[in-house]
């Protein structure tokens, strides 16, 4: 399978800034280098390396890798070390997009109908983060943070529509990371904004069924923008 990789930076990380907590920023540069495809799928992935590279000590390395672990980023082999995990086939792709038109539609049309005030605060709050996130500063960071707070957004409405099992499935499938990682392209990001701010007018109205639709419309040009990586 061949990715398809647009306006890939081919510089490295130079070290990090110390802010409090180290291990986070650690966990975000290689996050980084994971969404963008700096670090290839499939690809080895040495701590020592990475220690050189981000100037810090092996530990927080190692916390990073074991979260990245935790979320099927990356895997670990007894006696052979951190590997980045291989891409999604076409069969799993069409299988994830498949278990998304089944599940989201439903939980944006639950959650418009128990909508509060609290949750359209915590929704709007991710949606406007999400649009900073798009303006300026360093494109392959910029891309990782959306990658994780378009995880959160899509977790945060299946939070509010109240199915804990439709909620878990989805979580456990590390959906939006492996399908972000499928295509490092702005396009990615700018036009799921605008289709965000569409499911975000329908929860605000409370009406379950433009909220089932918007969100199906979304899934399904999210999966028409990433069919390319597949050429």
């Amino acid at each position: 399978m061949k990715s398809t990789v647009v306006n890939h930076p081919s510089d490295t990380l130079s070290g990090l800034p110390r802010p409090n907590s180290l291990a986070g920023s650690v966990y975000d540069a290689i996050f980084a280098q994971l969404m963008s495809l700096q670090i290839p799928p499939g690809a080895r992935i040495t701590v020592d390396t990475l220690v050189r590279e981000l100037n810090v000590s092996h530990t927080p390395i190692r916390e990073a890798l074991g979260r990245l672990e935790g979320e099927g980023l990356v895997l670990r082999a007894h006696l052979v070390g951190y590997r980045a995990a291989p891409q999604v086939s076409r069969d799993r792709f069409d299988e994830l997009y498949e278990l998304r038109l089944m599940l989201e539609p439903e939980a944006a049309a639950k959650a418009a109908a128990r909508m509060d005030e609290a949750g359209l605060v915590a929704l709007d709050q991710l949606a406007g983060v999400m649009a900073t996130t798009n303006d300026g500063g360093d494109e392959r960071l910029r891309y990782s943070d959306f990658a994780r707070q378009d995880a959160e957004f899509h977790d945060k409405i299946l939070d509010i529509a109240g199915n804990g099992l439709m909620r878990d499935v989805l979580r456990m499938q590390h959906t939006h990371f492996h399908i972000f990682r499928l295509m490092y392209h702005r396009l990615v990001t700018v036009e799921a904004l605008d289709e965000h701010e569409a499911l975000m007018a329908a929860l605000r109205r409370g009406d379950p069924q433009l909220a089932r639709e918007a969100m199906r419309i979304h899934i399904q040009n999210s999966r028409t923008r990433l069919l390319p990586a597949f050429a």
